[in-house]
């Protein structure tokens, strides 16, 4: 690990020095291709040294966090055309990705503690500098607060566990812990927050509409898959208390993603409706991983994978029209397939994704959420299935209320996009539907 640890650290430098945006991507698309080669084929953790070490879902993760920085890079073009901080831009972007695939990477407890919230930091900073509407020092202060607040609780949970244990994830045992709630709650909250549950998720539509369309991608691609890992981590110590508390979270996402779902088809912003079905997306990602069965670890892992790479896209298709029209709203967004015709299919493909359409892996993994949820309880079924029809119908509404339609009067032309836009569109779609090819990767790791 510590090469490719080596070789973003030296990607620092190249980034404070001008004129040298797109050969970072380069350098970007170079490491992603090396890591690929690193493939853990065999069911334990590779590549191992000190503090870093890599096996089947931290593979993953690291790959889709070098990815979608990359195509931060390409979808970021404007803040270096107006030479806006561009090389501060870079170096909090590489500055995150270490952070990200620091955490990712982590053999033990403390250090992934460590870099989880050290990722905060470039994202404010994202946010705080390269926002657009005076309210992103709000959001900023949500999404700090909120991430702090539930952090130093898991802080003293871990210090508790390596007082009894071992921090490492692999020597990780649960036997120690039954019918300790608090130590349960301290550990888990953080990451029910960061993933975001209902109740604890306005930070999220708050600091995606304020923050820039990189700060946006890095959030839904990345950031919120944060939570999801560390449950998928933490678990081996709290498999026995959960089984008798798992219900709490499970019946709030449940609940709480349908509630989500009907928020989604009134919204009359582009971005608040993306980040609005993020949180619906993640509440059944919450369930899966809450029935502690293969099934829905598999499935939740499956599907954080493929919202990364779908959210991020239809984040990049708002911000798209939003250089052209200025407006995120709806309301003048409306007949945008007259405005720009061949950004329509894109639209489509993306929004197809976004509900579950074959042939992308976001399918794989509701199939496989939906196996977990309702082979946990058959009463999950009914939610579930409000849950599915209004994904469907905020993402018809989403498509057909953009798409179709009278042309907004002020609009009268009709706009192309740049081939760095169509390629930005095709690196997100693409390795969503290809991946549903080598699915025996994304669902048979344990």
């Amino acid at each position: 690990m510590l090469k490719y640890m080596l070789f973003m650290m030296f990607m620092i430098p190249v980034s404070l020095s001008k004129g040298n945006w797109w050969i970072l991507q380069n350098l970007l698309l170079m490491i992603f291709s090396l890591s690929l080669l690193m493939f853990p084929y065999y069911f334990c953790w590779g590549s191992i040294s000190y503090l870093f070490g890599c096996d089947y879902i931290s593979f993953g993760l690291i790959l889709l966090s070098i990815w979608i920085c990359l195509l931060m890079i390409m979808a970021s073009e404007s803040v270096t055309r107006y030479s806006y901080f561009s090389n501060f831009f870079l170096f909090m972007m590489i500055f995150l990705l270490i952070m990200l695939v620091c955490a990712f990477s982590s053999l033990g407890l403390f250090t992934f503690y460590l870099f989880f919230e050290s990722s905060l930091i470039p994202t404010l900073f994202l946010i705080l500098g390269w926002g657009y509407q005076p309210e992103r020092l709000q959001a900023g202060i949500y999404l700090l607060f909120y991430t702090l607040l539930a952090s130093l609780p898991m802080l003293v949970g871990i210090m508790y566990l390596y007082n009894e244990n071992n921090l490492s994830f692999s020597l990780m045992e649960n036997n120690h812990f039954v019918g300790n709630v608090y130590l349960y709650l301290s550990l888990i909250l953080a990451f029910l927050i960061k993933m975001p549950m209902f109740m604890v998720h306005l930070w999220l539509p708050k600091a995606h509409v304020e923050a820039p369309i990189s700060g946006s991608m890095i959030l839904a691609g990345v950031l919120l898959k944060l939570g999801g890992y560390g449950l998928l981590r933490i678990y081996s110590v709290l498999t026995l208390i959960g089984m008798s508390l798992n219900f709490i979270w499970l019946s709030i996402s449940l609940v709480g993603g349908t509630l989500v779902s009907l928020i989604c088809m009134r919204q009359t912003d582009l971005k608040s409706l993306i980040a609005y079905s993020s949180v619906a997306h993640m509440g059944i990602v919450v369930g899966g991983l809450m029935t502690m069965m293969y099934w829905g670890y598999c499935g939740s892992y499956t599907l954080m994978v493929a919202h990364g790479l779908c959210s991020s896209g239809l984040f990049c298709l708002a911000n798209i029209t939003y250089e052209r029209v200025g407006s995120r709203s709806l309301l003048i967004n409306s007949g945008l397939m007259n405005f720009m015709p061949s950004m329509a299919l894109w639209w489509f493909l993306l929004s197809s994704c976004n509900m579950a359409a074959p042939p992308s892996i976001n399918l794989l993994g509701e199939i496989s959420l939906l196996n977990s949820l309702v082979g946990w309880s058959l009463f999950s079924m009914m939610s579930l299935m409000l849950l599915s029809f209004f994904s469907a119908a905020y993402t018809l509404y989403l498509f057909s209320y953009s798409q179709h339609g009278q042309l907004y009067s002020g609009l009268y032309s009709c706009s192309l996009g740049y081939t760095r836009e169509y390629l930005l569109l095709f690196l997100h779609w693409f390795p969503l539907n290809l991946l549903i090819l080598k699915g025996e990767y994304l669902v048979l790791w344990l």
